[in-house]
């Protein structure tokens, strides 16, 4: 194996008439009689390379070349203020590693084409941009909660309860029995809370929602957190420091990635805590003023979200939700009667990222609410025993890793903000 290096340390002043071996895939190419020109791309970037058929032997196997070729070439950096990086590189050896049969993927493919072949469509410069993006996000994730002493644990895929609602679960044959694909690992985390105390965790989380927005997946990645004794401002700031965090980090590592994304580090760096906070009352009332009325009571769709933000130049909280719309967990405020001690996070263009709340230590409370909506309470029996030995407040949220991703990236749908997305209609490849 010939010694190479990655493109973008190719695309340096100093390599300037020094020769240089790269690997990578044939992301373009034309050509003529008397010379071929190739776009070359590994992870990292793109170089322009050129082939002058004086050498015959080499320019018969830059011919064979086609587009997506894997290839390792070498040759002398150039400066040439008409390549696309402004370097070219004058290619003197050239090994076809593995030749690529006629490449499905053209211009003006439809966007269903193109998930039908997603397994090919994930070598785009677009969605390179965007998992490289994600991996900075999920790894500022991770070290935004151990910064802050959480303790990252798992929790089953595979449980016998609802967290979100019966009517979003996925069903799975149990060796004869029923249990569900997991929406929420917040349930075992408010047992292991008791063990832990500062806990999070990034996993799969599913919704059998039968959902066409563009930003909802059947199959996503949860960021969530658990901590005790803490409130809802205390949560609240955890949520905004976290995404400050994450967005820091992002507009710091991936500079070149959101260029090419259209996007501007710039702005990204202008998100820092902390977030206006108003209430699902206020939200209403700005809504109203503008001419978007929402009767009390109904929850924020997208379209109401979306509205809501261009009255924000940043991430904005809506907290204290009708209690009757939440979930059976979202306790009561005492200062404010019937509504919950919860919130919803909400950014521009994608709407909630984060929903949290404080957790009822109201046993009784929980089974009348659990029982209106016609849940089993015995699948709940060992919930309801960590409120029996030793309770203490506590309180999480969970965010959406997509929807993160989303919203950096400036993506118009989900679906692109993961390698292999699953939406109700799309379970393949």
């Amino acid at each position: 194996m010939k010694k190479s290096i990655a493109i973008k340390e190719a695309l340096s002043e100093k390599n300037v008439g020094k020769t240089v071996s790269i690997r990578g895939w044939v992301h373009r190419e034309r050509g003529s009689n008397k010379f071929k020109f190739f776009v070359i791309r590994d992870v990292s970037g793109t170089i322009q390379a050129i082939v002058k058929s004086e050498d015959k032997k080499l320019f018969k196997i830059a011919e064979d070349a086609t587009r997506e070729s894997s290839v390792i070439v070498s040759g002398k950096i150039r400066k040439d203020k008409r390549a696309p990086t402004g370097y070219e590189l004058q290619v003197t050896d050239l090994e076809i590693v593995g030749k690529a049969e006629t490449f499905p993927i053209s211009r003006d493919k439809s966007e269903e084409f193109l998930l039908d072949v997603r397994h090919l469509w994930v070598r785009s410069r677009k969605l390179t941009n965007v998992f490289k993006i994600r991996s900075t996000v999920v790894g500022a994730i991770h070290e935004y909660f151990r910064k802050n002493e959480f303790i990252e644990t798992q929790v089953p895929i595979l449980t016998p309860t609802a967290c979100e609602g019966g009517s979003s679960l996925f069903k799975v044959d149990y060796f004869g029995d029923t249990v569900y694909l997991t929406q929420s690992w917040q349930l075992y985390s408010e047992a292991l809370a008791a063990s832990l105390e500062k806990l999070y965790t990034i996993a799969p989380s599913f919704r059998a929602e039968k959902s066409r927005t563009p930003r909802h997946l059947t199959e996503y990645w949860h960021a969530e957190m658990e901590v005790i004794y803490c409130d809802l401002p205390q949560l609240m700031k955890y949520g905004e420091e976290l995404v400050s965090y994450v967005c820091q980090e992002v507009a710091r590592k991936n500079t070149d990635e959101l260029k090419e994304l259209g996007q501007d580090p710039r702005e990204l760096k202008k998100i820092k805590a902390p977030f206006p906070k108003i209430t699902y009352k206020e939200a209403l009332d700005i809504l109203a003023k503008n001419g978007m009325k929402v009767k009390y009571g109904k929850d924020l769709r997208t379209l109401e979200e979306r509205e809501l933000m261009k009255h924000f130049e940043r991430p904005v909280f809506v907290t204290n939700y009708p209690k009757e719309i939440m979930a059976f967990y979202k306790p009561e405020d005492p200062e404010n009667p019937g509504t919950a001690l919860c919130f919803d996070l909400i950014v521009p263009e994608v709407g909630e990222l984060i929903g949290g709340s404080v957790r009822d230590l109201d046993v009784d409370a929980m089974k009348k609410v659990l029982t209106d909506e016609g849940e089993d309470l015995s699948t709940y029996e060992w919930y309801f025993d960590t409120r029996k030995y030793g309770a203490v407040p506590h309180a999480g949220f969970g965010l959406g890793v997509e929807r993160l991703v989303m919203w950096i990236c400036g993506l118009e749908h989900i679906r692109d903000a993961i390698p292999f997305p699953r939406t109700i209609n799309r379970k393949a490849p």
